[in-house]
C-alpha cells in the first residue's frame, strides 16, 4: 500500500513538468453487478445456508480528481476516485428453507490510470484499476460463528469511450473488469471456511470539468 501511494504521488508531482496537462473534477453513476457461476453452502454446527447472487444490479455514484497529460493524440490519465457501490446476495437457511437478501455496501478509493487516443472530440481508452475497501460490509449472515472475509485491496481494469466539449467539459462511459474476488472466503468457527466466486463488474458513466 506505502509504495502504491508512493507511486501516486510521484505521477502527480512529475507529470505537471510535461506540457499540455490538464487538472479536472469528474462525478458520475456506476451499475455494478457480481459474476457468481455457482452457489455456495456453508455448514456451521447442524445449521446450513445456501448463498447464491440476487439477480439484478444496483447503482452508486462516484466522483474526485482527474489529471490529463496530451502527448499529440495519445494521452495518459491518472484518476483518484471515492466511489459507493452495491451488491446484493440470497441467503437461505436450508434448514428452515427462509431466505433472505443481503445488500452489502462497499466505499472504495479507486485508482485508475487511463492510456487513450484522441479522435477528434472522440476518446479510446482502457487502462488498470486499483481499489481500496474503506468500510466493512454487512455480514454475509447473521450467526456470530461466522465471519465475512473481505479483500482490502483489488485490482481490475476499465475501458470505455470518452467525449470532450469545448475543451472544458469531458464525459465518459466505461465498463469496469476485476481480476479478484470481493471476498476471499467465509469463516466458520464450526466449520470449513468456504471460498466464493464472486468477481464484481460495472458499467460508469461520469461528466467532468477540466481546467
Amino acid at each position: 500500500m506505502k509504495k502504491l501511494l508512493v507511486f501516486i504521488m510521484a505521477v502527480f508531482i512529475a507529470l505537471p513538468a510535461v506540457s499540455q496537462v490538464n487538472f479536472g473534477v469528474k462525478l458520475g453513476v456506476n451499475t455494478s453487478s457480481i459474476t457468481m457461476a455457482d452457489a455456495r453452502t456453508v455448514i456451521s454446527g447442524s445449521t446450513s445456508y445456501l448463498i447464491e447472487k440476487a439477480k439484478g444490479a444496483n447503482f452508486g455514484i462516484y466522483g474526485g480528481l482527474f489529471l490529463r497529460v496530451n502527448i499529440s493524440k495519445l494521452y495518459i490519465q491518472p484518476e483518484l476516485l471515492l466511489s459507493t457501490r452495491s451488491n446484493d446476495y440470497t441467503v437461505t437457511n436450508i434448514k428452515t428453507q427462509i431466505d433472505s437478501t443481503i445488500a452489502q455496501n462497499f466505499t472504495r478509493l479507486e485508482i485508475p490510470v487511463m492510456v487513450g487516443v484522441k479522435l477528434g472530440p472522440v476518446r479510446l481508452n482502457a487502462g488498470p484499476a486499483a481499489s481500496l475497501l474503506l468500510n466493512s460490509p454487512k455480514e454475509l449472515i447473521a450467526d456470530p460463528d461466522f465471519e465475512t472475509i473481505y479483500s482490502k485491496m483489488s485490482f481490475g481494469y476499465q475501458a470505455g469511450i470518452g467525449l470532450d466539449l469545448l475543451n472544458k467539459l469531458t464525459f465518459d462511459l466505461r465498463y469496469e473488469g476485476s481480476l479478484k474476488k470481493y471476498q476471499n472466503k467465509i469463516e466458520s468457527t464450526l466449520g470449513a471456511p468456504v471460498n466464493l466466486d464472486d468477481r464484481p463488474n460495472a458499467f460508469l458513466l461520469s461528466v467532468g470539468i477540466m481546467f
